[in-house]
């Protein structure tokens, strides 16, 4: 029964591939495939190779890396403006406003050039551990686009903490559960599933917004198309492999939370 059953889904999604306008489409994409390799130029793509890959590499980490650390500091912010005290949900709130309401690539100037010449008038700056990492552009980077992340997540988190049933919460609480265990299992776990739509949009749109750091000397993938551009004076094929990088790169994102959101019913019962 399992087996027919199989057979019978996997027809529809077989006959669906072949409907005119998908083979239309399918033709097209390998006539643009075909063209770019026989008639663009790519004999610098080895020289470029190796800095490519880097690039590709430092895009993914910075991706990685504030999207995880926007995420844990969204989730404090979402939840003070959803639950308070007013003295920690106006701070929150003015944070999150500040943040969506300022162009991104103005905090990253702000951090590098505002930020970071303050630092080097510090001896005891200078002189620490940290001075190594803080003469650097990337933690600068990394800092803007971790709080314009944790600043959009947040409003995303309020709404989604404020969406679960306080009736819930309640009959939690009359079980005899403490504060910590009601958040833990009941109340994060479905202001998280509620959110997770929106949080794989601005996951790549959060993508999206790692070129600017090329503006403060990061070598990201974009800046090293800018490179080929200004070296070899060829323009348009550095950036189709550039939309190519970020496509893949985007199709895996949607990939992941599809998943994710397919696994997450099951386990919320």
């Amino acid at each position: 029964m399992s087996s027919e059953s199989s057979v019978l889904t996997a027809a529809p999604r077989t006959s669906a591939w072949l409907q005119p306008h998908r083979i239309v489409l399918i033709l097209i994409a390998a006539a643009l495939v075909l063209a770019s390799v026989f008639y663009m130029r790519w004999d610098w793509l080895p020289g470029y190779l190796p800095i490519a890959i880097g690039g590709i590499w430092r895009t993914i980490w910075l991706l990685l890396a504030s999207a995880g650390l926007g995420i844990m500091l969204a989730i404090p912010l979402g939840l003070v403006q959803a639950t308070g005290p007013k003295i920690l949900s106006v701070p929150a709130k003015t944070f999150c406003t500040i943040i969506r309401g300022t162009p991104l690539l103005l905090q990253v100037w702000l951090l590098y050039y505002g930020l970071g010449s303050l630092f080097p008038q510090f001896p005891w700056i200078r002189e620490s551990f940290m001075w190594p990492y803080l003469r650097q552009a990337w933690p600068y980077g990394l800092l803007a686009l971790t709080l314009s992340f944790a600043g959009y997540e947040g409003e995303v988190m309020r709404g989604a903490f404020a969406g679960v049933a306080r009736g819930q919460l309640e009959a939690a609480r009359a079980f005899g559960m403490s504060r910590w265990k009601i958040f833990r299992r009941i109340w994060l776990p479905q202001a998280v599933q509620r959110a997770l739509p929106t949080l794989a949009g601005e996951t790549v749109l959060q993508l999206k917004a790692t070129p600017l750091v090329a503006t403060i000397t990061v070598v990201d993938v974009y800046a090293v198309a800018s490179r080929v551009r200004q070296e070899t004076f060829v323009v348009y094929e550095p950036l189709l492999l550039l939309a190519l990088v970020y496509l893949c790169i985007t199709g895996i994102i949607v990939f992941a939370f599809r998943k994710v959101e397919g696994r997450i019913p099951t386990r919320l019962g």
